[in-house]
């Protein structure tokens, strides 16, 4: 039987999140590996590109600097090598290493690409596409770090608005909420911004509250997110509801 020229992504994406609800980052970084190298071996381009991805934002969550920055170099030459520079795809990539860039100190090289991942988004999807708010996000995030504050409000307003257009997006609406307590934090002061993180913090246990009942991997990650700033901002028994949520969900993986 002739050997196939392309990786079982369907099979690798299943395998990948079994490990994400178990918790465990380890075993999904190997996983993801050994499929990088099966994949290039196989000149899988569309697959290389994915696995990189997903290795640069796996790394980021680990902390993993040097070698999440590794896999946006590798993403970047893929995308030139394929000659999709302009195409939806290209603008997720483009997202996926400014978040990285941000991650690490980097704020102005990941407004860069923030820029080109906006403007191919913004001529090709709905203006209610769910990834349009996770660039508004993640874009406004940097735009905090660079103190161009209001840019920052207009984005995650944006975000907002896109996501409450979406079903099931309540956490990622809770995480947009922390985000613009924090930003206002930087921008005032903790005393000054008292009343807009008090505001912003309601809501987002609103938010979380909305979809408790969730088992996901991705509800537990952002439990796990979002308690550290309640915590921060002195609202410890929430913080300790939301870790036991996601270590129930982990637990029960």
């Amino acid at each position: 039987m002739a050997r196939s020229n392309s990786i079982p992504v369907g099979r690798v994406v299943e395998k990948l999140d079994e490990y994400f609800r178990q918790n465990d980052y380890a075993g999904a970084k190997r996983h993801l590996l050994y499929w990088l190298s099966e994949a290039e071996s196989l000149g899988d381009g569309n697959s290389v590109l994915f696995l990189n991805n997903e290795l640069m934002g796996l790394c980021r969550k680990l902390g993993e600097g040097e070698q999440a920055l590794g896999f946006v170099r590798k993403a970047l030459d893929r995308i030139e090598k394929m000659g999709i520079e302009n195409n939806v795809g290209a603008a997720t990539t483009y997202l996926n290493c400014a978040t990285v860039y941000k991650a690490f100190e980097r704020a102005q090289d990941a407004i860069r690409l923030f820029e080109k991942a906006k403007m191919i988004y913004e001529n090709n999807l709905s203006p209610q596409d769910e990834r349009l708010g996770g660039l508004y996000n993640n874009m406004a995030l940097a735009m905090v770090d660079l103190e161009r504050f209001d840019e920052a409000d207009v984005l995650y307003n944006k975000a907002i608005s896109v996501m409450q257009a979406n079903e099931n997006s309540q956490p990622e609406q809770a995480i947009t909420y922390l985000n613009m307590a924090t930003a206002a934090e930087m921008r005032y002061g903790l005393e000054g911004a008292q009343d807009i993180i008090s505001e912003c913090a309601e809501k987002a246990m609103e938010l979380m509250d909305m979809c408790k009942d969730r088992t996901d991997a991705n509800y537990a990650f952002v439990c796990d997110k979002c308690s550290s700033v309640f915590g921060y901002y002195g609202y410890f028994l929430y913080k300790k509801e939301l870790e036991q949520r996601s270590r129930r969900i982990y637990e029960g993986a």
